[in-house]
């Protein structure tokens, strides 16, 4: 079978597309590639969708910490304190045993037992509270004069925080944010480990790279072709991010504008 059969084959099998039965023995390279490549898919779908979702709730979370109300902000606060208390891998075992349960209460509960939509949910959640807190710490650090400025003008409520305070806090917040994006991209391969299954072998990079190391007794070939996508993705992600960076700071002096700098979270 030549490489470009391979391709067509096994490009989408992770979708569901394509030749139905994963590879017995006589592993090629361009076999390895293209399964593993194929299971990124569901990678860049979860930290996409995560990533998407997760900005808009934890501006709320972010604004909701940093309320006077107390019935405000101490739900807000204790969002953040657990999410970021436990371990990513602990909250996908104990939202899979959940909805488990739920979904003997009521079939709506049934798709939150596949990964697809459940761990989605968690990471959604886990990013929205890291998300928040970086938000907020930039809500915090915004100078008092561009809020004075803001008053004099006769910003308030709604319009003062769209044009001022929201547009500050994210130039200060980014380049943390986009480090805690990279991160996310990165926690996608615990989808594998969690508890939710891989419906008809349609897994993640991390499944394909684990099943081709299993078959093969020979881990040094499937892991670094696993590595060298995510550093794609890596830098696909600091390019994207680095052009938002660009934007939000194009009104400033050339000299001080922000550059985003790679600082991958070894330990979270």
């Amino acid at each position: 079978m030549s490489c470009w059969q391979t391709i067509q084959d096994y490009a989408f099998r992770s979708f569901g597309y394509g030749e139905r039965l994963l590879p017995r023995g006589d592993f090629t390279l361009c076999q390895q590639v293209t399964l593993i490549g194929s299971g990124m898919i569901w990678n860049i779908y979860f930290g996409v969708i995560a990533v998407f979702i997760g900005f808009f709730i934890a501006t709320a979370v972010a604004l909701g910490k940093g309320a006077a109300n107390p019935w405000i902000r101490k739900p807000s606060e204790w969002f953040i304190f657990v999410l970021r208390g436990s371990p990513l891998f602990i909250q996908f075992f104990f939202a899979y045993f959940l909805f488990l349960s739920l979904k003997s209460v009521s079939p709506v509960f049934d798709a939150f037992t596949s990964a697809w939509l459940g761990a989605l949910v968690v990471l959604v959640l886990n990013t929205a509270a890291y998300s928040g807190e970086i938000f907020y710490g930039a809500m915090r650090s915004i100078p008092r004069g561009d809020i004075e400025a803001a008053d004099a003008y006769g910003f308030s409520g709604w319009r003062r925080f769209r044009r001022i305070i929201w547009p500050t806090m994210l130039r200060l917040a980014w380049p943390a944010y986009t480090n805690e994006a990279i991160f996310l991209f990165h926690a996608t391969t615990l989808v594998f480990l969690s508890g939710f299954p891989a419906w008809q072998q349609r897994g993640d990079a991390l499944y394909y790279a684990s099943y081709f190391a299993d078959k093969t007794f020979n881990p040094f070939i499937p892991y670094p072709i696993l590595a060298g996508f995510f550093i794609l993705l890596t830098l696909a992600v600091t390019g994207i991010f680095g052009l938002i960076n660009m934007r939000l700071n194009r009104h400033l002096p050339q000299e001080r504008r922000a550059r985003l700098r790679l600082r991958p979270n070894l330990i979270r």
